[in-house]
C-alpha cells in the first residue's frame, strides 16, 4: 500500500537533526525524499558519536527513508544541477545559515520563478532575517535563549539543559505540519511558499503558560526539579529497593485514591492537602509523608498499588527497560532499520501509525552519494554519459 505522500518529491539540503529529521518524517509517510550532501565528506553528522558499521548512530537516526545525493556545492554547473533538481521537487528542506542558498543561485524568487508549486522549507536558530539571525545555534543554545534552560533543573542548582534535543525535534515537527499544510494549500491554489521554523520559536512555543504569566503577572517561574507546576502531588518517588516512581496525583480525585492506596485515605481530607491549592502550598510537608511511606515498600509493590487504584504513575525507566517494555514491544516501537554492512538497525518506529496508510521503513541512511546517478535519471531525465562526465570531473 502506497504512503500518504506517495509521490511527493522532496530534496533535504539539510545536516544535524532538526532538518534531516524533518525530511525523515515526509519520507516515513511515503515522499521521494532525496538527501543532498557535500561530496567531500558528506554532512556532518556523519562524525557524529558512536559507530556502527562506519555509520554514526547519529546519522542513521534521522536519514532514513532517503537516496543519497552527493554534489560540489561550490562548483556553479552543480548549483545549476541543484537548482535543476528543485524545478522538479514539491518540497525543498534547507538549514543552512541565512544567505547561503541564496549564494548558490537558489534564492526563493528564483526558484518560484521556476517551479511556482514548490514549498521551501526553511530550518534556522533564529530566522532570516532580525538581530540574532546570522547567529549559530545549536540545540542548547536554543534551551538557553527561550528560557526553557532557566526552568529545568533542581530549584537550588544550576539551569540544565534537557537529556534529548527538544529544541531541535520540536522544530522538525512544525516543519513538518507547515510544510503538510503548504502542501495542503497548494493543492488549492497551484502555487508554493516558503515555510519558516526556528529552534528559538520552537523552545518559545514549549513554554506554554510562562510568558503570559510573566507578562501579566510579572512573574518569573521557578526552578522545580521534578515537581509539576500546577499539580502535587507530582513527583519522584523512591522505593525501599531503590527503585524510583513517578506519581501524578495533583487533581482531587486522584490524590483521594493515593491517600487511600497509601491506608492513609484521612491525609485528604487535611485542610493542609484537602485542594490541589492547599497541596500546592504545602508540597514539601506533603513529600515528606509520600516519602516515608515509600521508604516502606518496593517500587514494584507501590506500582501495583497506584496502578490498582487507577491513579497516574510509572516506573522511572531505564533505557533497558524501555526496550523490553510489553507496551513499546506491543505497539512495535522497536523496529529493524535495513544497513548494507550491518544488516539491520534497531531504532525507533514512526511515532504515529495511520490505518489506511500505513508508514513503511524501505530503506536504511543513504551511503554518501549512493544513489546520485539514479535521481538523475528519473528526476532530469540524464543519460548514462552525462552522469559518468560528472562523476569524473568530481562533481557528484
Amino acid at each position: 500500500m502506497a504512503g500518504a505522500l506517495s509521490g511527493l518529491k522532496v530534496i533535504d539540503m539539510s545536516r544535524y537533526i532538526a532538518g534531516p529529521f524533518c525530511g525523515q518524517l515526509l519520507g516515513d509517510l511515503g515522499a521521494d525524499v532525496v538527501k543532498v550532501e557535500r561530496i567531500d565528506g558528506g554532512e556532518e553528522g556523519r562524525r557524529v558519536g558512536e559507530a556502527i558499521a562506519g555509520d554514526t548512530f547519529f546519522f542513521l537516526s534521522a536519514n532514513r527513508n532517503k537516496r543519497g545525493f552527493a554534489v560540489d556545492f561550490r562548483d556553479p554547473e552543480c548549483q545549476a544541477l541543484l537548482a535543476d533538481l528543485a524545478a522538479q521537487a514539491d518540497i525543498l528542506v534547507e538549514n543552512f545559515r541565512p544567505g547561503t542558498l541564496e549564494s548558490m543561485g537558489m534564492d526563493w524568487e528564483s526558484l518560484h520563478a521556476r517551479n511556482p508549486r514548490l514549498i521551501l522549507v526553511r530550518i534556522t536558530g533564529f530566522g532570516q532575517d532580525g538581530p540574532l539571525a546570522q547567529h549559530p545555534c545549536f540545540d542548547g543554545a536554543a534551551q538557553a535563549i527561550s528560557g526553557l534552560m532557566s526552568m529545568t533543573g533542581q530549584h537550588d542548582g544550576p539551569p540544565t539543559m534537557s537529556g534529548v534535543f527538544v529544541c531541535d525535534y520540536t522544530t522538525a515537527l512544525y516543519a513538518t505540519i507547515a510544510a503538510l499544510a503548504a502542501v495542503r494549500a497548494r493543492d488549492e491554489t497551484g502555487v508554493g511558499q516558503v515555510v519558516e521554523a526556528t529552534l528559538m520559536d520552537s523552545g518559545l512555543a514549549l513554554m506554554t503558560t510562562a510568558i503570559p504569566e510573566y507578562l501579566v503577572n510579572g512573574e518569573l517561574p521557578p526552578r522545580l526539579g521534578n515537581r509539576d507546576r500546577y499539580l502535587a502531588p507530582s513527583h519522584c518517588f523512591r522505593g525501599r529497593d531503590g527503585g524510583w516512581v513517578y506519581v501524578v496525583a495533583g487533581n482531587d480525585q486522584h490524590f483521594h485514591r493515593f491517600a487511600a492506596a497509601m491506608d492513609q485515605p484521612n491525609i485528604a481530607q487535611d485542610p493542609r492537602y484537602a485542594t490541589f491549592v492547599a497541596r500546592n502550598t504545602n508540597v514539601d510537608t506533603l513529600e515528606i509523608l509520600i516519602n516515608d511511606w515509600a521508604a516502606q515498600h518496593d517500587s514494584a509493590d507501590i506500582l501495583a498499588k497506584l496502578h490498582a487504584a487507577d491513579v497516574p504513575c510509572e516506573k522511572v525507566a531505564t533505557i533497558a527497560d524501555v526496550v523490553t517494555n510489553p507496551q513499546v514491544l506491543h505497539r512495535r516501537q522497536i523496529v529493524d532499520v535495513p544497513h548494507p554492512i550491518a544488516g539491520s538497525v534497531p531504532f525507533q518506529a514512526p511515532a504515529f501509525k495511520m490505518w489506511g496508510t500505513p508508514t513503511e521503513i524501505s530503506r536504511g541512511a543513504p551511503g554518501l552519494g549512493e544513489h546520485s546517478g539514479d535521481v538523475l535519471k528519473e528526476w532530469l531525465g540524464y543519460s548514462d554519459a552525462d552522469i559518468d562526465r560528472l562523476e569524473e570531473h568530481g562533481r557528484i
